[in-house]
This record gives structure tokens, C-alpha cells and sequence, in this order.
């Protein structure tokens, strides 16, 4: 464990951010119930009830800052004192710079918004969801405007998602992504297999799942796993933290990733030092760092034929009508195949999607483009990047539910993780080896003492040149996919 003395005045601030420790707490719980146990009625109260927790979180947050602009000046805080100090700035910062009647009405305009977006993508047209999507740039606009930026506006968003995260970050990650990964899109890759194609049984399913946690050693004491519609991740403390899947009943590796991704982002929660649990700091570093932990296990461990082979012996639970040999499973696990919806997406082709988002999102909030053109420039970015195009709006820029919740400023983190886990991909010695031999607790144990003892004690880039002497290097992922790809 990490050991640390800490100075008086963190100290007496840490005390009272045990109140605002508790309302988080009891929100994600709250949250989890919404998405697995919750009554379809309960909805409304549901809603009431956090609207109310957020209000007394902010007024608890804001009745620390005088605390904190005082720890400020004292020089020789640790780097823990210094970690506490600097997330609680920027939750102060975010309420003092916004005003609250914004966020009112962010919340009104999303909350009526994501419901005609649901309607228009049902009905693929573009009408009743339209003045809300106006409206929801705008306030965007506003946002950034508030809180202030470099450069460009874009850059306040992009930082309210991922920490000290800019456009020349990801201007530079897409410029390596964008011109070298195509060159492995014009091979002869495998684009399908008659396993997507078939059904399966969902307790079988269930089987090969509850196996592949064994074999993750995920703590059963500590960790839990639901169904969801949507998979998801939740770490209510440090000793409890849960997971969701899904079951569709056909192309099971679907569900399987599913599983090995929230896996991901749980072992990162899991492995979060005890002596930062109920600090500012108990959680992750960034949606990107956390991202990184899902896609490393998802694609670069999960996927790999090592692996295959190492649970090829579970997916024999799943009783299909044929025998398929490990070859089948690791060529089905890894088709390439361009397709317009980004949830679909294969490893290889699924950062192309947030490139698009990224250039309409960097486009929309600085006014180089009117909310009217997006649709034409999803279409044409679609069709530049994966020679595809949408017939409609449900397959374009309607499928995610991300602007209808106002998330401008989110996309961008998904690459950043596929990028943050080609770092580690290179910085990890005899990784294969590893996989092969089962030996998955050493590589669960590199990441701990990597990234996920310190929790957000380091800010994502801190982290990363701490840890592996990096920056935000797309480099190390082209690579990956190249000598991943080369070989199938």
C-alpha cells in the first residue's frame, strides 16, 4: 500500500470530503439499480432524487474551496496532498466558472432531447431532434466560453472528459492513425465467418463467462456481474465493484468482449490502493487511462491467439452443431469488416469512427460548420475514411446517444485508450509468453504498479511519463496492428 503523512489542513479538508465521498457513493449505487433492478416506474422519483444529490454534492464541493485555495500555497506538499488539491480545483473550478441556470438548462434540453433523438433515429429522419441538437451546441458553446481555453474552444470540452487533453493531442494521434492504418485495410483481411452468424444458448453463454472471470481471477467477494441493455462498469468503493454484460442470442463474441472489457475497467477499480478510498483521488486517473485498462484486455490480450487458445477449451461449453477448431474462433474474433455503426466496429477499423466525430465536434464548437451541414460531413468523412456510406440518418451521425446527452468532448477518449494501451503493449516484455502460460496475474500486477495503485493521484499525462516515460504516442498502436494483422 502507498503510505503517506499528510499535512493538517489536507487532513481536515479530507475530513469533510467524507460527505461528499458518501453522496458519490450512494449515487453510483443508485445508478447501477436504474440499469439492472429498478422498476420501469420508478424513473420519475429516481430522477428527483438526483437531481437533489447533485445540488448538495455541488454545495459541498463549493464550501471546500476556501480550504483548498488555502492548501494551495503550501509548498511542500506531497504528491498525494498535491493530487487531492489539483481534482478538487477542478471540481470547484467547473462550479464556479458555469453558473448553475447553464447546467439547468443542459439538463432540461438533454433530458427532452435524448428523447426525440430516440423517435428520429427510430424513424431515421432528422426533425423533431433537430432544434434540440441546436440548442445543446450551444450551450457547448457557452460552456467553454466559461471556463475558458487556449487556442481553441473545442480544448475546454476535450479537458472536462480527459484531464490537460487538447486538439493538437489528437490532432497528432488521428494524423498517425488516419494515414498509416489504411495501408492494412487494402489487404485480403478475413471479413467473415459463419460463427456471427449463428445462434446461441444463452445459459451456455452464461457459462463460458462466468469461466472467463475465473480464469481473470476476478474477486468474488469484491466484484459482481449483472445484465444490462448497454454494458457497463461501476466501482461504488474499492470492495465493490460490478460489472455488466449483455446476451442477444446470436454472434456471441459480442458478449464475451462485452464481459473481458468491463473486466478491464473493474480490475482497474479493484487494483486502486485502500489508503485512497473516500479521498478525491480513489478513483481513476482519466476516461482515457480507464479506457486503456478495457481495450488492453479486450483486444490485445482477449483477442489474441494466445489467449484464444487458452480458453479454447470454455468456448467448447458453447455446443454448436460443428466442431470449430482454435483457428475458426481466432479468425471469427478478429474479421475486419467496415461498417457504419461504431459499436460494431473491428480493432482495426474502430478509431476511424472517432476521427470522424472528432473533426465534426473540433468543426461544430468553432463555428467552422453549421449544425445543418453534419449530416453531409458525417457522409463524406464515412465515406473517406472506410470507402462507406450511410443511407440514412440512423446508421450516420443518429446512431450515437452521445450529443443527444450533450457529451461534445467525450469521443476522443475512446482512441486515447486504444492509444494508452499500444504504450503498454510495447513497454511489456514476453506479453505473449505470459498469455500463453496462463500467467495473467503478472500482467495484472504490471498494471497495478503501472497505473492503477496511484489512482488519480497524477494527472493522465504525468501518469504516462511517470510510468512509461510517454506521452500520447500513436506510434506503438499502428505497430501493434500492423504485426497483429500481417500475421492473420
Amino acid at each position: 500500500m502507498l503510505n503517506y503523512h499528510m499535512n493538517k489542513l489536507v487532513e481536515e479538508i479530507l475530513k469533510k470530503y467524507k460527505r461528499i465521498w458518501a453522496l458519490k457513493y450512494a449515487s453510483g449505487l443508485l445508478g447501477w439499480d436504474i440499469e439492472t433492478y429498478m422498476p420501469p416506474k420508478g424513473a420519475n422519483a429516481r430522477g428527483e432524487v438526483f437531481a437533489h444529490l447533485d445540488l448538495i454534492q455541488k454545495q459541498e464541493i463549493l464550501s471546500l474551496a476556501s480550504f483548498v485555495e488555502e492548501a494551495e500555497k503550501i509548498e511542500n506538499l506531497d504528491d498525494l496532498e498535491k493530487g487531492i488539491i489539483r481534482v478538487l480545483n477542478r471540481e470547484i473550478r467547473f462550479y464556479k466558472k458555469v453558473p448553475e441556470e447553464i447546467i439547468v438548462k443542459l439538463n432540461k434540453v438533454t433530458s427532452e432531447g435524448t428523447i426525440y433523438w430516440r423517435i428520429d433515429r427510430k424513424k431515421d429522419e432528422f426533425n423533431s431532434f433537430k432544434p434540440y441538437l441546436q440548442r445543446i451546441i450551444e450551450i457547448n458553446k457557452i460552456i467553454a466560453e466559461k471556463l475558458g481555453y487556449e487556442k481553441h474552444p473545442y480544448n475546454a470540452l476535450l479537458d472536462l472528459y480527459e484531464e490537460g487533453l487538447n486538439v493538437e493531442d489528437m490532432n497528432s494521434i488521428f494524423n498517425v492513425i488516419t494515414h498509416k492504418l489504411p495501408i492494412l485495410l487494402e489487404k485480403d483481411l478475413p471479413s467473415s465467418h459463419e460463427l456471427e452468424h449463428l445462434k446461441y444458448n444463452e445459459d451456455e453463454m452464461k457459462k463460458v463467462n462466468e469461466e472467463v472471470l475465473k480464469l481473470l481471477n476476478m474477486p468474488f467477494d469484491r466484484f459482481r456481474m449483472d445484465i444490462s441493455t448497454h454494458p457497463f462498469t461501476i466501482g461504488i468503493s474499492v470492495d465493490d465493484v460490478r460489472i455488466t454484460t449483455r446476451y442477444e442470442g446470436i454472434d456471441f463474441k459480442r458478449s464475451l468482449y462485452s464481459t473481458i472489457h468491463e473486466c478491464g475497467h473493474a480490475i482497474y477499480n479493484l487494483n486502486i490502493d485502500k489508503n485512497l478510498e473516500g479521498t478525491p483521488v480513489g478513483i481513476g486517473a482519466s476516461s482515457g487511462i480507464h479506457e486503456s485498462q478495457s481495450r488492453f484486455w479486450e483486444n490485445i490480450i482477449g483477442r489474441s491467439k494466445e489467449f484464444v487458445e487458452l480458453i479454447y477449451h470454455i468456448l467448447k461449453n458453447l455446443r454448436f452443431e460443428k466442431n470449430y477448431t482454435i483457428s475458426d474462433f481466432y479468425i471469427y474474433f478478429n474479421l475486419v469488416k467496415p461498417s457504419l455503426i461504431r459499436v460494431d466496429a473491428d480493432e482495426l477499423t474502430y478509431n476511424f469512427h472517432i476521427a470522424l466525430r472528432f473533426e465534426i465536434e473540433k468543426r461544430i464548437i468553432n463555428d467552422e460548420i453549421e449544425m445543418d451541414e453534419i449530416p453531409s460531413l458525417w457522409n463524406e468523412l464515412m465515406e473517406k475514411y472506410l470507402k462507406i456510406r450511410p443511407k440514412g440518418y440512423a446508421d450516420g451521425f443518429l446512431q450515437d446517444m452521445h450529443w443527444s446527452k450533450g457529451w461534445f468532448g467525450y469521443f476522443p477518449t475512446y482512441t486515447l485508450g486504444n492509444v494508452i494501451a499500444g504504450i503498454i503493449w510495447k513497454s511489456f516484455k514476453n506479453l505473449k509468453n505470459k498469455v500463453q502460460s496462463g500467467d495473467l496475474e503478472s500482467i495484472k500486477e504490471f498494471l497495478k504498479d503501472k497505473i492503477h495503485k496511484y489512482g488519480a493521484i497524477y494527472a493522465p499525462k504525468d501518469l504516462l511519463k511517470r510510468s512509461f516515460n510517454e506521452t500520447y504516442n500513436a506510434e506503438y498502436l499502428v505497430e501493434y496492428l500492423f504485426e497483429k494483422y500481417n500475421l492473420i
